[in-house]
């Protein structure tokens, strides 16, 4: 990890900065917008990465099933790209699944380079059994309906790659 980078777990006062960093991205699609209360309502999820006292990158995990979980909402600022920093949050949150008892960890992402020098192998397919599959369609999460592939998320997902990585 870079020194002076610090990865801890998000707060409720670092919303302002998880915010501009989704606004960011998602104008051309690269993150999907949320909207400001579940970045709140997903705090918990999130961790931060600060430089000097400022937030410049954020990520989520998001458990989906016993041992699956999705990294989401990675972003660094764009001033500080090719520093690490977007690195030291993903391997922040790889532990942070590892630490809950996830042995999969999967993401949809544009930026297949990146997730694939950390383990990541892109996937054509859903990889879960039936029932799981079965389970998961009761999930409120547009998350869980773009791993899902459903129909009604397919715009979200154009041109993005499915990948997955073992723990």
């Amino acid at each position: 990890m870079s020194s002076g980078i610090i990865v801890r777990p998000a707060r409720t006062a670092d919303v302002r900065a998880i915010r501009s960093l989704i606004d960011f991205y998602s104008p051309d699609g690269r993150l999907l917008s949320k909207a400001t209360v579940t970045l709140f309502e997903d705090i918990l999820e999130f961790l931060v990465a600060e430089v000097e006292g400022e937030v410049v990158a954020c990520g989520a995990l998001h458990v989906m099933w016993e041992d699956l979980a999705e990294v989401r909402t990675l972003a660094v600022d764009p001033a500080r790209a090719g520093q690490g920093i977007g690195s030291a949050v993903l391997s922040a949150l790889m532990d942070r699944a590892r630490e809950v008892g996830v042995k999969r960890v999967f993401c949809l992402t544009f930026a297949v380079p990146f997730f694939a020098r950390h383990g990541f192998v892109v996937i054509d397919d859903t990889p879960i059994d039936h029932d799981v599959y079965q389970q998961l369609l009761q999930s409120y999460d547009e998350g869980v309906a773009e791993f899902l592939g459903l129909e009604r998320v397919k715009p979200n997902t154009l041109g993005n790659h499915r990948m997955l990585a073992s723990l």
